[in-house]
């Protein structure tokens, strides 16, 4: 009988899942309106307070992260309210895409793919307009590695009277986010990337002036309603019935984060795209997303000229089974994505080197071999490069 072949999962969502979060998925399932499930969900959104760090409520909806980003619009906006989003990447396009199918009069604040978006240009644009119902941003865009700051672009959008909504889908218990001490309204998560559990949760923090703000909007909503999810899980319970296994494994993924603390998986997080960066350069290839340690969701890295992106990240899967990310809409075939968020460690980190090395190599790509391993792990372990 022919052995297994072993995998690897290594794109910036979905993420390796601990073994714990899949024992305690593997469970029998319990009734959602029991009382043993009650108690654990009601753990569930006390912790999830604690990692979005506020102290407001954090709704939870079956869904993947796009639904709570729906459920902002149309929670938020009425047609024809103005929005601001800065879009660098397919995820802020995805918010104006959302904003526009509720009927939102969209403001682009657009920036070529790979730039960080300034508060400088959102303050002007903002003045332009003359401020804006919600300014929308994505903290982590993963389909290009870069992280924006959510903190100066947040107090920017409150200073001229905005909400502030961010897609923090890639970057909740990645990377720093201080939803109430950085004036965030919104925070949108989902449960696949960060948090260390598979797809299928997905969650939004709510400050007191966006629930202020759900009372104006004529938007239509059912399933996401906030209102009506608000009032079940003050029970504890859903609205409708849970992905319970989920909720199950995400209540041990988040004891897990919170026992080592918020501030120790950010270090780890910094730590792990340091030395992805590091043995990237080292093979010769060009970074795409920025070289800086905020940086710490996905490492994009430029293919080669004369390499179909797509072809690469197809070789590395069915050769050596290790999954990667390739590059997204206008990207794609140009950049290939290390993810480096979750449930990794630094030996991930040289696999997925390891990998993109050889087959490099295979396609006839002019790189450094036997450099980018050895680089990775020293910058890892606190050596100067």
């Amino acid at each position: 009988m022919a052995m297994p072949e072993k995998r690897y999962l290594l794109t910036p969502g979905p993420t390796p899942v601990p073994p714990q979060v899949l024992a305690a998925m593997a469970a029998p399932v319990e009734h959602h309106r029991g009382p043993d499930f009650k108690q654990l969900f009601g753990r569930c959104l006390a912790r999830l307070r604690e990692v979005f760090r506020t102290e407001g409520e954090v709704l939870v909806f079956t869904a993947s992260g796009t639904g709570a980003m729906e459920s902002a619009i149309a929670n938020l906006c009425s047609p024809g309210d103005r929005v601001v989003v800065p879009s660098a990447g397919h995820f802020g396009e995805r918010w104006a895409a959302l904003a526009e199918a509720y009927g939102c009069e969209v403001s682009g604040l657009a920036y070529a793919w790979g730039e960080t978006p300034a508060p400088d240009d959102l303050e002007a644009r903002l003045r332009e307009l003359g401020g804006a119902t919600a300014v929308l941003l994505t903290q982590s865009e993963t389909s290009t590695g870069v992280v924006c700051d959510v903190e100066a672009l947040a107090r920017v959008a409150k200073a001229a009277g905005a909400l502030v909504v961010v897609d923090a889908v890639s970057s909740l218990a990645a990377v720093p986010l201080e939803v109430d001490g950085w004036g965030v309204d919104v925070a949108i998560s989902g449960s696949q990337k960060a948090l260390m559990t598979p797809p299928g949760l997905a969650f939004a923090s709510v400050s007191n002036a966006a629930w202020a703000a759900t009372e104006r909007s004529t938007s239509p909503r059912y399933y996401f309603d906030w209102g009506r999810t608000r009032r079940a899980q003050q029970k504890p319970q859903s609205p409708f019935t849970p992905a319970v296994p989920i909720v199950a494994g995400l209540d041990v993924a988040l004891g897990l984060l919170l026992e080592d603390g918020l501030e120790s998986a950010f270090a780890h997080h910094a730590r792990l795209g340091r030395a992805c960066r590091e043995g990237v350069k080292g093979m010769g290839l060009e970074l795409f997303s920025p070289d800086e340690d905020r940086s710490a969701v996905v490492t994009a890295v430029k293919v080669p000229e004369g390499i179909d992106g797509r072809e690469l990240v197809l070789e590395i899967r069915d050769r050596f089974g290790v999954t990667l990310a390739g590059g997204q809409g206008r990207l794609e075939g140009k950049i290939v994505r290390i993810g480096h968020i979750g449930w990794f460690d630094v030996f991930d980190i040289a696999t997925a080197l390891a990998a993109l090395e050889l087959a490099l190599h295979g396609a006839g790509a002019e790189i450094e071999r036997g450099v980018a391993v050895t680089r990775a792990l020293d910058v890892y372990a606190g050596a100067r490069v």
